[in-house]
């Protein structure tokens, strides 16, 4: 049985992975469809506003803490070698690393980034949107999936 501080890290791996999961989740299924359903100019400008305002306290305590509460139980992991969760507890962290916070990295930032440099009326901008919300939306899938997948984990472990 996984206890003492490993336990409060576990659990706090849970929460943080299954929280970022419903974010994920949520532009899934409905914000990016939204978002799509509007003129170019307006999906585009709000889009941008959700890229700025995302890169607050308050997403990225959750985002960014939750990659360090992984990476810290996969070392701790790998150090302690604990007889019950090892699987998972590793499995958990890889996917959100590498599935969430990674492909956010190399998948979902430069996509933003782009958007973020094109001016919402612009031809530029309407030709680049329907590509956009493809390309960004698929990736999201997968972050969604990882997060998901990471937080079973970290409850299987703690099973």
């Amino acid at each position: 049985m996984i206890d003492g501080p490993y336990f409060v890290l576990t659990v706090l791996g849970m929460l943080g992975t299954g929280l970022v999961a419903g974010v994920f989740y949520g532009f899934s299924t409905f914000v990016m469809k939204g978002l799509a359903s509007l003129p170019p100019a307006q999906g585009v400008a709000a889009m941008k506003a959700i890229n700025v305002t995302a890169v607050t306290p308050a997403f990225m305590i959750v985002f960014v803490g939750s990659a360090g509460v992984c990476a810290v139980l996969a070392v701790v992991t790998f150090v302690l070698w604990p007889g019950d969760g090892r699987v998972e507890l590793l499995l958990g962290s890889a996917l959100y690393l590498f599935g969430s916070f990674g492909v956010t990295m190399i998948a979902n930032v430069p996509r933003n980034n782009a958007l973020l440099k094109l001016a919402p009326g612009t031809a530029e901008a309407a030709a680049y949107w329907p590509t956009y919300v493809r390309e960004w939306t698929a990736w999201n899938h997968v972050r969604t999936v990882a997060s998901a997948a990471a937080a079973l984990a970290y409850v299987l472990a703690l099973t």
